[in-house]
């Protein structure tokens, strides 16, 4: 299993800090307005208004609100990579159980509060991208790059299936809790983790 390129939807990347500024307010009211009106009722002219840009600056980027939801969806694997890196900084040599509460306690924190993360997280409840780029595999795939290090393991096929799995049954069981509760059934995301201790253990202990 080879890593899958990292999808781009940008039209073109900003050069100047001006222009990477800009980008910035263009995403943050995407964010903000996908949780006030949806997926649906999100537009690119809506989204230049709330960043008070022109509706030309929005289209130099984007050309469509699915591509804009795409950007967010990176933006959002780019934060959460920064957020685990940094838990596992400071439990380094605590072992894979310490890595795996970090990987799934940033996912649930973002969740609970990254504006926009409820409906396109890394992809997933929007569909984004394409299909030779699925968020969970960018998701598996960065972890795999971030975590094998972190455990003294080689970046290999058979660990890229693992953590692929260990993804794909996260975010299932994540969602249903978050069907459940507003803020997550706290006694579906308990199960959800010792589910993945269990299955992790026959590969990592």
């Amino acid at each position: 299993m080879k890593p899958v390129p990292h999808a781009t939807s940008l039209r073109r990347a900003p050069v100047q800090r001006r222009s990477a500024e800009r980008l910035t307010r263009i995403l943050d009211a995407c964010a903000d307005l996908l949780d006030e009106v949806g997926y649906d009722g999100l537009s690119t002219r809506a989204v230049a208004q709330r960043a008070g840009v022109p509706i030309g600056s929005v289209y130099r980027f984007f050309g469509n609100k699915r591509a804009m939801a795409d950007a967010l969806a990176q933006r959002n694997l780019e934060r959460y990579t920064e957020r685990v890196t940094a838990r596992l900084a400071a439990a380094e040599g605590d072992g894979w159980r310490t890595a795996m509460d970090a990987v799934l306690d940033e996912y649930l924190a973002m969740k609970r509060t990254a504006p926009g993360f409820s409906l396109v997280d890394f992809g997933n409840q929007i569909p984004v991208g394409s299909r030779y780029s699925e968020p969970n595999t960018r998701v598996a795939d960065r972890l795999t790059d971030l975590l094998s290090g972190y455990l003294g393991r080689t970046p290999d096929d058979a660990l890229r299936r693992t953590f692929l799995i260990a993804v794909e049954t996260a975010d299932t069981l994540v969602h249903l809790a978050f069907r459940v509760l507003p803020d997550g059934d706290e006694r579906i995301i308990e199960e959800t983790r010792e589910l993945l201790r269990a299955y992790l253990a026959r590969v990592l202990d």
